[in-house]
């Protein structure tokens, strides 16, 4: 089953105790954690989270240090940090001094990449050329 919330006014232990899931994510509670977007993948044994962090604003370091803490105290299984404008200063640090690395979340043994981009509005889509990685 695939569950898609706007929990931006929730914590996230409680949303996935409400959804049958925190005992995947123990390390949730208590951590008062507000995700934008939330989407539980649930199968019978097992169940999967993945973060989606929208900004109305360009992009920043603020907003990246955000969702990149998030990602290391709970590990979802991907995360997207979206504004409809643009990068903003987050452009430089990706494209001009090669940062990628600092995207990355997870353990030594199964690195992620938090993903960055671009939501295109009027088409209800990521803009694929504003994607950073490119995947």
């Amino acid at each position: 089953m695939i569950t898609t919330l706007d929990t931006h006014a929730y914590y996230l232990d409680s949303v996935l105790e409400k959804n049958g899931v925190l005992d995947r994510y123990p390390q949730t509670v208590g951590l008062k954690i507000q995700i934008d977007v939330l989407g539980i993948v649930k199968w019978e044994n097992d169940a999967k989270i993945f973060f989606i962090e929208a900004k109305k604003t360009q992009l920043n370091l603020h907003d990246l240090g955000q969702l990149w803490a998030y990602c290391k105290l709970c590990d979802p299984e991907e995360a997207y940090l979206l504004s409809p404008i643009s990068l903003g200063s987050l452009e430089s640090l990706f494209r001009n001094l090669k940062r990628e690395d600092i995207l990355d979340f997870g353990d030594k043994t199964h690195v992620k990449k938090m993903q960055i981009g671009v939501w295109d509005v009027d088409g209800g889509f990521i803009n694929q050329n504003s994607l950073v990685p490119k995947i």
